[in-house]
């Protein structure tokens, strides 16, 4: 289910993509066309900046990882109280 869920969302992702270089091909004025392409070339520069800003920042920090971990240690405190 979750497989097929992510398949659909990255072909949902997917096809804006591809329909805008589409657009752009189909411009019969070789200005327009040129215009067309350079904000293309924009939207991905963006896009590219923006997926490399998320892959630089940790998705976790220490403080908030050892949070979690306090909070696991008591629930497993809870569970199990002689192992």
């Amino acid at each position: 289910m979750k497989l097929l869920l992510s398949a659909l969302l990255a072909f949902a992702i997917a096809s804006p993509a591809l329909a805008i270089e589409q657009n752009c091909r189909s411009i019969q004025a070789k200005m327009e066309r040129e215009a067309c392409y350079k904000k293309q070339e924009a939207e991905l520069a963006e896009k590219r900046k923006q997926a490399a800003s998320r892959e630089a920042t940790p998705p976790y920090s220490a403080e908030r990882m050892s949070q979690e971990d306090a909070y696991l240690k008591a629930q497993l405190r809870g569970i199990c109280r002689g192992c």
